[in-house]
């Protein structure tokens, strides 16, 4: 029996050639700040606009046709007369899936594994220029920060020949853009879960978030029942889906175990080691998705679906609960720095 498993994780390598000659030339330009926003928006999601009017209305570069980490090191590369001292890089994030910026044009989403097999495979180049040891890159991903691997190794793609090593930076909190009250704050996730569509609706829903957070005081409910930044620093919900999916192809169909509920198909994917690990690294309970089996020919076909709740709370001032804390990234209550 053969199966395939379609979910992705992340590493990468480094490179140890002598600091090219040029490079010191090219440390002598003055500096500047750029901005790539690495994706678009889809149906009524403006993520992207948002920041991309908040960096223009700054007076900053932008560039907003490159998707990829290789696309991005390729633009440092060719414009070698640049020097920047902060490279911000947006990009959708999550604890699940990783960040939606693509490893290459035609690659998978940045996790550590996908990195190391593109550096590999040598489709992301070298990065020669663009950066000193001052140099910030900032990654505007939501929740990044707790992810300190892919930090350390998102450091080594921008860093030259172990020579020069940039400081990178990602926050633990979500980034929000185009708010009603201010153009880039952030906001504190809390998460529940439910199988996609099979929502227990919102009372038993905040009861499972107040015995999740006890310590919190937070109206649940309203929290929930709220999708849009309604008064500042209240707190919000918006969701999402996660999917998983298996393919199992056995050499003679007899063989293929008939699964005809939900918890026929959660026992027999429990008793598989490696999904069973894979949903325990997803720390999302397995009762939390909604599980469906299908065969065709050969092949047993295994998915589920959960949907995630995601609460805001926008981060405030400590001694002003009517002001969002400013966004400084030097401020290591806000930020991970590397």
């Amino acid at each position: 029996m053969k199966y395939q498993f379609f979910l992705l994780l992340i590493l990468i390598l480094s490179c140890k050639k002598p600091l090219p000659k040029k490079v010191f030339k090219t440390l002598e330009t003055t500096t500047a700040s750029i901005v790539f926003i690495a994706g678009f928006d889809e149906g009524d999601n403006t993520y992207y606009t948002n920041a991309k009017n908040y960096f223009k209305n700054q007076g900053l570069k932008v560039i907003d046709n490159l998707f990829s980490l290789a696309e991005i090191i390729t633009y440092l590369n060719q414009n070698s007369e640049k020097v920047y001292d902060k490279i911000h890089i947006v990009s959708h994030s999550n604890a699940w899936l990783g960040m939606s910026l693509k490893t290459s044009k035609n690659g998978e989403r940045i996790t550590v594994e996908s990195i190391f097999e593109e550096r590999e495979n040598n489709r992301i180049s070298t990065l020669k220029y663009g950066i000193v040891d001052q140099s910030k890159i900032i990654f505007h991903s939501c929740g990044l920060g707790e992810n300190k691997a892919l930090l350390e190794q998102l450091k080594q793609v921008f860093t030259i020949n172990n020579v020069l090593k940039p400081t990178v930076i990602a926050s633990s909190f979500f980034n929000v853009f185009g708010g009603k009250y201010a153009g880039h704050y952030l906001a504190k996730p809390y998460y529940g879960y439910y199988p996609t569509a099979e929502s227990p609706g919102p009372i038993a829903l905040s009861k499972d978030f107040k015995a999740s957070y006890p310590n919190q005081k937070i109206d649940w409910f309203t929290a929930l029942k709220t999708r849009k930044e309604a008064s500042l620093g209240e707190p919000y919900s918006y969701k999402f889906n996660i999917p998983v999916e298996w393919e199992f192809t056995f050499d003679d169909p007899s063989e293929i175990p008939i699964l005809k509920d939900r918890d026929a198909i959660m026992d027999w994917v429990s008793e598989d080691s490696e999904m069973a690990s894979t949903l325990l690294a997803l720390q999302i309970p397995m009762e939390k998705y909604r599980w469906r089996s299908k065969i065709k020919g050969n092949t047993l076909y295994i998915k589920g679906k959960t949907t995630v709740l995601c609460v805001l709370k926008p981060i405030v001032e400590e001694n002003d609960a009517f002001e969002y804390k400013n966004i400084d990234f030097n401020d290591v209550s806000l930020y991970q720095m590397l």
